[in-house]
């Protein structure tokens, strides 16, 4: 009794290759969706808030997972749910984490008294004086890049730890400014 080696015990079952397909599909799907949902995800940059480091139409990547795994720290640019309206996303620098006590004088950044390098910020710039302001645990005081104009913690306060989104990692929109984001 000769055997059709493709029959034999244990031999797989051809399926139609429209099945295969859809379940490829399927699987590419829910792959992205949990790649944007929980790890990483693309967002726009709607206004000049953080000229120079980022751009109006700029976009970039942000990790969700970053902060799952480290702390978030002063200089960090990040993504997070406006206080006044959950609904909308901003980005803006992270000035002072949870136990500083911020301030702005003569266009300089103080933390807990001690002045603080801003390389990331135009020569020249020039903006109010603020503060101090004393950042409990849990909260942050964040703000954008273009001091003068940028509506961030000076207009509504501090940002609780739980409206934080992610970490923005990339910049790769458009193609000539294509790096990571600092």
């Amino acid at each position: 009794m000769d055997q059709d080696p493709g029959k034999g015990v244990g031999a797989k079952k051809k399926r139609p290759v429209f099945v295969e397909i859809i379940e490829s599909v399927a699987i590419a799907v829910l792959l992205a969706v949990v790649i944007r949902y929980f790890i990483f995800e693309p967002f726009y940059i709607p206004s000049g808030s953080m000229e120079p480091t980022l751009q109006e139409n700029d976009r970039i990547i942000v990790s969700k997972l970053n902060y799952y795994f480290q702390e978030t720290k002063r200089g960090d640019i990040i993504v997070f749910k406006y206080p006044r309206d959950t609904k909308r996303n901003f980005v803006k620098r992270v000035i002072a984490v949870g136990g500083e006590t911020m301030a702005v004088k003569s266009s300089r950044l103080y933390i807990n008294g001690q002045p603080v390098a801003e390389d990331y910020l135009p020569p020249g710039l020039r903006f109010s004086d603020f503060g101090p302001v004393e950042v409990p645990a849990g909260y942050y005081f964040m703000m954008g890049d273009n001091r003068n104009n940028s509506d961030d913690s000076r207009v509504w306060g501090l940002l609780p730890e739980n409206l934080i989104v992610g970490k923005a990692l990339v910049l790769y929109w458009p193609p000539g400014r294509i790096g990571a984001v600092r």
